[in-house]
């Protein structure tokens, strides 16, 4: 028998909060505690996998709005998915503490995902921290030799809508922390991300083949990049993000295939980046796509000692495998910077590497001023075509 509890104050407004649109109202929430209902330990060792899927399987099967309490603990959770479609029409995760993965990172390696939604409408997280302990698997794909699972991210969404993440933490997360795949509506506020900076593929969020995604105040500090926008995302609204250590924002990579869903309607603004690989960079691969990358904005961004503060690369090719002697066919094509200011670490603070068949065209500069080490920077253009507004230091070296 599910125990139910009584909200208190604070998860009280925040419930309501989440009654607004996209959910829609709500008239009765039923409140499952996955402790005094359903068994789970808060111990930190005690697998309590099983619990977490028995307050889902309630929750899913209630006609009423519903939330899955997590109180105050440590969690130790095996890989597991939510799936639906359910019968309520929303469902908020409320976790006060923190859930862990096992300490043999072997557990989670094997496995795609570690926590996974699949097929959920109305679903909200809201609060907690998770913990992949990530660090063990780090050091086994650091010496050369070793035989080491890929890893799993840590918390995915796919084929899922209106889809609400509220002040969560991810920690050390084996490969991608967050990734939003096949979803429409989704907002996320308030994420941090946290992983040693030479974590390897540890990207903070991911999105792709999705619609109509926010991210709102959130940071991000990884191994990887802050945020990687795959093939087939539109609509997609980035502001008020700091990144730092780590790759930075990167529209890709793309063209990893010949058909390949374009990139359309994004918008960074507001972001800060320090000490960061990169700043706000398109990436694709050398070789034949009929992808596209259109309709991008880039707004009052600060860099603070960021290696490639703006860059275009086409050209990318690592490790000259499957790729040497081809040109990029993907399209990039309306691309806006304004006012974009900072330090580079490297003397080239702007570089547009664009494809020789598939020149960008559509570049627009708005006052731009980045420096290296107290001095003029230098930009660096190839196939770019575009015009330049206002100040713009390094000067630009767009084709007009």
């Amino acid at each position: 028998m599910a125990a139910k509890f009584i909200l208190c104050p604070l998860l009280l407004s925040v419930v309501l909060w989440l009654t607004s649109t996209p959910f829609g109202a709500a008239t009765t929430t039923t409140s499952y505690n996955v402790v005094l209902g359903f068994g789970a330990k808060p111990n930190g060792v005690t697998d309590s996998t099983k619990a977490f899927l028995g307050a889902w399987a309630a929750a899913c099967a209630s006609v009423e709005a519903t939330v899955i309490y997590v109180p105050k603990g440590r969690y130790s959770l095996r890989p597991l998915a939510f799936i639906g479609p359910c019968k309520s029409p929303r469902i908020t995760l409320r976790i006060d503490g923190t859930l862990v993965a096992p300490p043999d990172y072997r557990v989670l390696g094997a496995a795609e995902n570690w926590i996974n939604f699949q097929r959920v409408s109305g679903v909200a997280i809201v609060g907690g921290s998770l913990d992949a302990r990530g660090t063990a698997l780090w050091a086994c794909k650091s010496t050369a030799g070793n035989s080491c699972p890929s890893g799993a991210t840590t918390l995915s969404f796919t084929y899922s809508n209106d889809i609400k993440i509220i002040g969560l933490m991810s920690l050390n997360s084996q490969m991608f922390h967050i990734v939003i795949n096949h979803c429409q509506n989704v907002e996320m506020r308030g994420v941090k991300v946290i992983a040693s900076g030479n974590s390897p593929n540890t990207d903070g969020i991911h999105v792709q083949l999705s619609r109509n995604v926010a991210l709102f105040n959130s940071s991000v500090k990884t191994g990887d990049d802050c945020v990687s926008i795959g093939p087939g995302t539109q609509n997609l609204w980035i502001e008020g993000m700091a990144c730092g250590p780590g790759h930075g924002i990167s529209i890709g990579s793309l063209a990893k295939d010949l058909e390949e869903e374009g990139v359309q309607n994004v918008t960074v603004k507001r972001a800060i980046f320090t000490g960061t690989q990169n700043g706000i960079r398109i990436k694709s691969w050398a070789k034949p796509s009929k992808g596209f990358v259109k309709g991008v904005q880039f707004l009052d961004i600060v860099m603070q000692n960021v290696q490639n503060p703006i860059i275009i690369d086409q050209n990318y090719c690592p490790h000259n495998i499957n790729c040497p002697g081809q040109v990029s066919g993907i399209k990039i094509s309306d691309v806006v910077y304004r006012n974009i200011k900072g330090t580079s670490a490297t003397p080239v603070a702007m570089k547009f590497d664009c494809s020789t068949t598939n020149p960008c065209t559509g570049i627009k500069l708005e006052d731009v001023s980045l420096s290296y080490q107290n001095k003029a920077a230098q930009s660096s253009c190839a196939n770019a075509n575009g015009m330049s507004f206002g100040r713009v230091l390094p000067d630009s070296c767009l084709l007009m």
